[in-house]
């Protein structure tokens, strides 16, 4: 008995063709691997993707399995669906540039107007309204994840007043600190001596009188002050003696009030604050201090016209508040 296989020829090809050969191949490995490939198409589901996407589904058990189909079909997507993030700038003109890069017919700016966390955000993908102007209704809610914010970075100038405000110097360390911020004395307007100096019932200093004050510190900052008088015209006189003189004495002039013009914020408008200048006498010695007016007040003004002005550079509308979350 021979064992070799019997060969029959039929007289047509029992070979298929490449196509059918390939697709058969294809299922006998999907019937045997269990899985089944189908092509999924992406209308609506955002931009970024291919016209369809391959899923493979598990055909093992009882039942098919399909993966999580948002985590298969991202993997094809080419870019971002949409645009999220938020930047932050640290200039107003910044802010404004890049709103009206990024911005849409849709997008509104929120602002924390109050110190000490004043903010501006723009949210470019904001709702549409729900009432439009003709008076249609039914505006479509959007994500609300793509911001840009502006925090009002403080510069140093005005960190150095506020954090030193209230603070007791001594003569030579008050003297040095009027010399270094003396760039930031103003005069006083016709209109803030007539509202501060009846409140204050205190003389305004200018400029120039604020530092003379400082240079005569530094010339008694070894001396003892001995008292100190209101004069006539609003003024106090400090009276100051030398040990070394036997009680012979010189008089400083001491204003009541003086004005900063600051640069609040970098690269920002300047901000006017009235400030009070105070001392106290104990055993011989003097400390000063001085005391800003309604000081966080003036900078809120200054956020609210920094809204103002940069909802008018984008023609966007603009809100005290914040956002809802995004």
């Amino acid at each position: 008995m021979s064992n070799k296989a019997d060969v029959i020829f039929t007289g047509k090809s029992d070979i298929p063709s490449e196509p059918a050969s390939i697709k058969a191949i294809a299922e006998l490995a999907s019937q045997a691997q269990g899985f089944e490939v189908l092509s999924v198409e992406t209308d609506g589901l955002g931009d970024g993707l291919p016209k369809k996407v391959p899923v493979t589904i598990d055909m093992k058990g009882e039942q098919a399995r399909v993966g999580d189909l948002k985590t298969i079909i991202e993997k094809y997507r080419v870019r971002p669906e949409r645009r999220t993030g938020t930047a932050d700038v640290s200039t107003l003109t910044s802010f404004i540039d890049l709103v009206n890069y990024h911005k849409d017919k849709h997008s509104a700016i929120f602002a924390v107007t109050s110190w000490p966390s004043p903010q501006l955000v723009a949210v470019l993908d904001y709702h549409e309204p729900r009432i439009t102007i003709e008076g249609e209704t039914g505006g479509e809610p959007r994500h609300m994840q793509h911001r840009i914010r502006y925090r009002f970075p403080v510069t140093d100038g005005m960190g150095a007043w506020t954090k030193s405000n209230g603070e007791l110097f001594d003569q030579g360390e008050f003297a040095a600190f009027i010399e270094d911020h003396a760039a930031e004395l103003a005069s006083p307007t016709e209109e803030e001596r007539n509202e501060f100096e009846p409140l204050f019932k205190e003389r305004f200093a200018n400029p120039n009188e604020l530092i003379d004050l400082s240079r005569a510190l530094e010339v008694f900052v070894g001396a003892k002050a001995k008292n100190a008088v209101r004069l006539a015209s609003g003024e106090r006189a400090v009276e100051f003696t030398e040990e070394h003189m036997n009680g012979k004495g010189e008089k400083v002039d001491v204003p009541g009030i003086f004005m900063l013009s600051v640069q609040a914020f970098v690269d920002g408008e300047k901000v006017r604050i009235p400030a009070r200048l105070r001392y106290r006498i104990a055993s011989g010695s003097i400390k000063w201090a001085y005391a800003l007016y309604r000081w966080d007040w003036y900078l809120r003004q200054q956020v609210k016209a920094d809204l103002d002005t940069a909802a008018a550079d984008t023609l966007l509308p603009a809100y005290e508040g914040t956002p809802e979350l995004g």
